[in-house]
């Protein structure tokens, strides 16, 4: 994303240390490490700052359903990359009750999610004084992200 708004910063927050570690060497090799501070640790620990704009990947998929997802994902993903308890959404409500300290007035909240949680997630995010923008699909015309921004 860095590479595409040019005149912005960023900060990378995640509980794995991998995660942190591939993400510095994916901004030193794009020449973008002067612009970007990474932070191995919880959302929670993130206060004391307003964003315009915050992406998250949270975990979503349904603790009972990870054991039928192909082997090419339960082989090479970490599990806690994967788990969002039992019904998907446990991270993502987190995420969502976190933002609303940290972000903007009309900032916007982009976040990943399964194709059959739209609903619910544009509930928990009007619930919490977003307003969805929009939805965008995969190329299997699957529901990937909501857009929401802060009022």
């Amino acid at each position: 994303m860095l590479s595409n708004l040019k005149k912005s910063k960023g900060i990378g927050v995640d509980i794995s240390k991998n995660a942190i570690f591939i993400a510095k060497n994916n901004a030193f090799k794009h020449k973008l490490s002067n612009r970007v501070k990474f932070f191995h640790q919880s959302l929670d620990s993130v206060f004391g700052r307003k964003f315009d704009l915050i992406v998250s990947n949270p975990p979503y998929i349904v603790k009972k359903d990870i054991k039928n997802l192909s082997d090419d994902i339960k082989k090479y993903e970490p599990r806690m990359a994967l788990d969002g308890g039992n019904d998907g959404l446990d991270l993502i409500k987190k995420v969502i009750y976190k933002s609303k300290n940290i972000i903007k007035i009309n900032g916007t909240l982009a976040l990943e999610i399964g194709n059959e949680q739209v609903k619910k997630v544009s509930k928990l995010l009007t619930d919490n004084n977003f307003r969805v923008k929009f939805i965008l699909k995969d190329f299997e015309n699957n529901v990937r992200s909501v857009f929401a921004s802060f009022n």
